[in-house]
């Protein structure tokens, strides 16, 4: 395909455009790319003389996008992240694949991550790279052939692996209970309760299922990651509600204990997602395949 030079820009002029409207000022788009800030402002205009549209506003010496120039970045960015990949597979095609996987940091910690030796010794030639990420994303926006998420099959433009459903129960510190286990799943509503961040409506769907019907916002405190809530309720600091594989030296040490017996699955599970446009990437079909069978629902998950 064949296209104007006007529409073809450097890609330097692009990354100083990217760097700006990430990082907010010249001065730290500089310092990033190596360059002066002289030679940034060069950069800028040069690709705004190019493309004839006016891309930054410059108050003083502070710069920033127009509006038009931040929907342009948005396709820039993503354009710029598949140059990259497409360079680093070239780089390690001489010495065998590689797999670039976001994952959920306990679950992977827990799951996958005790599992990957036995990959490691089946496909010595296929490298993993892993990075955490709590929220789901947009492949296109950031460098990943797949990702380890907890929800829904809904993630558009995927194919995806169910992994493994869920079973939750509530706990907290002995010291919150002077007078033993609930006799109801409702008396917890007196209780502090601690909420994780990616599952907002967690101890609305555990109520639900019990038969406690509870429409108002449920009191307590927030926390990002399954770690630091296992902390405050070992500490005290209220009753969590936690997959029930994350807690069971807690509970069998005593540190933690039921708050009420019953465990409930979990709205969602986890699953292995790749965008569409990844299905027949050698090294991710290869992985997804070997962990279909590390997926059987007869498979326990690791203590």
């Amino acid at each position: 395909m064949t296209a104007s030079r006007r529409f073809l820009p450097s890609i330097s002029a692009l990354r100083a455009l990217e760097a700006l409207d990430r990082l907010g000022s010249a001065s730290a788009v500089a310092e990033e790319l190596s360059l002066t800030q002289s030679a940034v402002s060069r950069q800028l205009q040069s690709l705004e003389a190019q493309l004839g549209i006016d891309l930054i506003q410059r108050d003083r010496k502070r710069l920033s996008l127009t509006p038009v120039a931040k929907e342009y970045v948005v396709e820039v960015r993503e354009a710029l992240n598949q140059i990259t990949q497409a360079s680093l597979r070239l780089h390690v095609a001489q010495v065998g694949g590689t797999l670039n996987l976001a994952i959920l940091p306990t679950f992977g910690m827990r799951w996958l991550v005790p599992r990957l030796p036995e990959f490691a010794r089946l496909h010595p030639e296929i490298t993993i790279n892993m990075s955490t990420r709590l929220r789901p994303f947009n492949f296109a926006s950031e460098p990943f052939d797949a990702a380890i998420h907890f929800g829904d099959p809904d993630w558009p433009g995927t194919d995806r692996l169910l992994l493994k459903s869920e079973r939750v129960l509530p706990v907290c510190a002995p010291s919150l209970l002077p007078n033993g286990t609930p006799k109801s799943p409702k008396d917890l509503l007196h209780l502090p309760l601690l909420h994780i961040q990616t599952r907002p409506r967690a101890w609305q769907d555990w109520f639900g299922q019990l038969g406690v019907c509870y429409t108002a916002p449920l009191p307590g405190t927030v926390h990002d990651q399954f770690s630091t809530i296992s902390q405050a309720a070992i500490h005290g600091l209220g009753v969590a509600l936690l997959p029930n594989y994350l807690v069971e030296q807690e509970l069998a040490t005593g540190r933690l204990v039921a708050a009420y017996p019953d465990e409930v699955e979990s709205i969602g599970a986890y699953y292995l997602v790749w965008p569409k446009s990844k299905s027949k990437d050698p090294s991710l079909r290869e992985f997804r395949h070997w962990l279909a069978a590390q997926a059987q629902p007869e498979d326990p998950l690791p203590r």
